[in-house]
């Protein structure tokens, strides 16, 4: 059995949770979220809380189990207390601006790039380092794409440790051409 997938999901005050045939859909203060389920699992409401049970013992049910566990966990999560993700950008002359549904992205190339922020996201500058942004959403799966979509356009690179990280993510950095003429 799934060590996750045999794991109940607690669903806190304010959360409600439909399981209406192979929909599921969860609401919260924050908003809603709504999944298919796969066939080879179903879902069994409790007191306060939520299983996930696979129908047979079938290499898709099992594979699946622990999948639809997680995915109904992060929209609870999600609808209750919302996901963040921060990025960091470093380098002279790198900048970021959030403007309502866009957000412009100087990162040494020619031109400005103009990130269009989808429904759902909400992208922030931080009060104090305007080099920070703030991703946060429902839909955890959204808010992690949408960061990694704005860190393609400049990744961290090796040698200086400019460009476009998570915040505490570290970068391992490399010994430069000086380096090797030493000796």
């Amino acid at each position: 059995m799934s060590r996750i997938g045999k794991l109940a999901v607690a669903i806190p005050n304010g959360v409600t949770v439909d399981v209406e045939g192979p929909k599921v859909s969860v609401k919260g203060p924050k908003g809603e979220l709504s999944i298919m389920l796969l066939p080879e699992v179903n879902i069994d409401m409790g007191e306060g809380t939520l299983t996930v049970n696979r129908k047979d013992d079938s290499a898709d049910a099992m594979a699946r189990h622990g999948l639809t566990r997680q995915l109904v966990n992060n929209m609870v999560i999600g609808v209750s207390t919302g996901y963040e993700k921060k990025l960091e950008i470093i380098g002279v002359g790198y900048k970021a601006q959030a403007n309502g549904k866009t957000v412009v992205l100087n990162l040494g190339h020619s031109h400005a790039i103009n990130f269009p922020v989808p429904d759902g996201i909400e992208v922030k500058q931080d009060e104090q380092n305007k080099n920070i942004l703030s991703i946060s959403g429902i839909d955890k799966q959204l808010v992690g794409q949408v960061a990694a979509n704005i860190r393609s356009y400049r990744p961290p690179e090796p040698y200086k440790g400019k460009g476009v990280r998570y915040v505490g993510e570290e970068v391992l950095r490399k010994a430069g051409k000086t380096a090797a003429k030493s000796g």
